[in-house]
């Protein structure tokens, strides 16, 4: 990656408040490069192409785009790529109405979501681009609890939940209000984490300080002795001197099962579960032209170096060699919005070669 004084990531990186407040409160970022004083707009080719890619959806997915795109316009001067943050859903929405070339997207395509695509005659390619895991977090002078069961955010989170104590939860927890915090429910982390912990998509409690900006949930988890609250990794990572982190015990507490934390190493082999997932792209095949068809190769030939760079896990290059034929061949549906299929650290090597298996017998 070619370094640049007016990396746009890099400054993101720093600044990442800015951004998020700036997105959220409803301004489309558009990418450019070859800034003015930059000195580094020179590197690109002006013979590359010289279209426009619309980009729309999920917010955790976001930072990754954006590097992608930050470094494809690089390359190809002439090129243009706007990247939107709509919330998965939301992206989808657009998405669907053929709005968009491609869609970010933290969680795979929901079965209402592919008939609609059916219905509006879109077909769509299913692209894995890197994993992540939830960070469940508290404030960082918490010093009662280091690990909770999934159980116990089950009892916490679940609709109509009453536990409004942290003694609620454990005897041994302190006489202290707990004050709950997480995404909005337009948002992927939210059906995710949903799915993952209760079973069901969707099924939560409400009253909780919800919104999409994640920055909103950092400063406010810090901000609340009795916080708790969940987002992606990559914003805990973004902010890890202003919150603590819990590990996550997949099952009952004192079993012996150890308590995993949410890491690189945890999130790629599996161990951090079940709130480690792929993250994906989703590209409108009957919008692919010449530029929109050299940002997605692009983006899968650079997205493994590009992932921890924004505090994802990029997966194998033999991965993403599975992933780019799955494009090359403009292969179109879902395999990992199966409802047959736990997505909770699903390793995407095998479930691709597993499909592809199915496709040549069928």
């Amino acid at each position: 990656m070619t370094p640049s004084c007016c990396s746009l990531r890099s400054v993101l990186t720093a600044h990442t408040s800015g951004w998020s407040s700036v997105l959220w409160a409803g301004i489309v970022f558009v990418l450019s490069v070859g800034l003015v004083g930059c000195g580094g707009g020179s590197d690109g080719s002006s013979s590359g192409p010289s279209g426009s890619v619309s980009v729309d959806g999920s917010s955790t997915v976001f930072p990754l785009t954006e590097a992608v795109a930050e470094e494809f316009m690089r390359a190809n001067r002439g090129a243009r790529v706007t990247v939107g943050v709509s919330g998965t859903g939301g992206g989808f929405s657009k998405f669907l109405r053929g709005e968009t070339a491609v869609n970010n997207a933290s969680r795979p395509i929901a079965p209402g979501e592919i008939e609609k695509a059916e219905a509006n005659g879109i077909e769509f390619i299913e692209l894995p681009v890197a994993y992540d895991g939830l960070a469940v977090t508290v404030h960082p002078d918490n010093d009662w609890v280091d690990c909770l069961t999934v159980d116990e955010l089950r009892q916490i989170w679940e609709p109509d939940s009453e536990i409004d104590n942290w003694n609620q939860i454990r005897d041994d927890f302190p006489d202290r209000p707990i004050e709950l915090y997480g995404p909005g429910t337009a948002s992927g982390t939210y059906d995710y984490f949903t799915e993952a912990i209760m079973g069901e998509s969707g099924a939560s409690r409400s009253d909780f300080t919800a919104s999409e900006d994640d920055n909103v949930l950092v400063q406010g988890i810090e901000g609340t002795e009795g916080a708790l609250g969940y987002f992606g990794l990559a914003y805990y990572e973004n902010n890890a001197e202003r919150l603590k982190v819990l590990g996550i015990d997949p099952d009952e507490r004192g079993s012996g099962a150890s308590c995993v934390t949410p890491s690189a190493e945890t999130v790629n082999d599996g161990t951090y579960r079940p709130l480690s997932r792929p993250l994906f792209i989703y590209v409108n095949d009957g919008k692919l032209d010449e530029t929109s068809e050299a940002f997605v190769d692009f983006y899968l030939q650079n997205a493994g170096s590009l992932a921890p760079d924004v505090g994802y896990v990029g997966m194998p290059d033999s991965t993403y060699a599975l992933v780019r034929e799955r494009f090359q061949n403009r292969t179109a549906g879902t395999v990992f919005g199966r409802e047959d299929l736990e997505v909770a650290g699903v390793q995407v090597a095998e479930t691709l070669r597993n499909a592809a298996r199915a496709d040549t017998t069928e």
